[in-house]
């Protein structure tokens, strides 16, 4: 007579577990952190646009003061320097995030962020001829065409960040390796 074998893996069973409900924090860290890689690989150029313009307006801010403390200072920020030197840091590292394509929708909401602050901290005194920045050497130099053509670095700049948070990083970047890896 053949015995049988019972073994501790014929008596396990598996019960299905509820799918919990994610709230909107969890939702919200999910898309965070989840970023699509699947879009075109000429995504690489934006990043290499806005990148490199954050990475050495970050840099600028380091290497003369009048783009840094002395900016800062004169718009009226409180703690100019320290305000400057974490701009600039947020400025250098986010950048090269960027240039890399790692957590790009992270560094699309600080650089949307950043410029929102940037436009309302100069382009509103500028508008209304009170800006404490120089102005510009030619006519316009303040009102309505003034802005609009003072603004062109900064909605370049939001715009493509807000592109990458949404659309992500594309094929070329380290958040696709990453996936690819996984």
């Amino acid at each position: 007579m053949k015995s049988a074998a019972i073994t501790r893996e014929a008596f396990d069973v598996t019960v299905p577990r509820p799918m919990a409900v994610a709230g909107p924090i969890e939702q919200w860290w999910e898309w965070l952190w989840n970023v699509p890689v699947d879009g075109p690989k000429a995504t690489v150029i934006l990043r290499i646009m806005a990148g490199s313009v954050f990475l050495w307006e970050g840099v600028i801010k380091f290497v003369f003061a009048n783009q840094g403390i002395g900016r800062f200072t004169k718009l009226g920020f409180p703690f100019p320097g320290p305000t400057a030197e974490l701009v600039a840091v947020i400025e250098i590292v986010g950048g090269m995030l960027l240039l890399a394509g790692l957590q790009t929708r992270l560094v699309g909401i600080v650089f949307v962020v950043e410029m929102i602050v940037a436009v309302l901290s100069t382009k509103i005194s500028m508008f209304l001829g009170t800006s404490p920045l120089p102005l510009p050497p030619v006519p316009p130099q303040t009102g309505l065409w003034a802005v609009l053509h003072e603004v062109r670095s900064e909605f370049a700049q939001m715009f493509v960040s807000l592109f990458l948070l949404v659309q992500g990083p594309g094929r070329l970047s380290m958040d696709a390796r990453r996936k690819r890896e996984r």
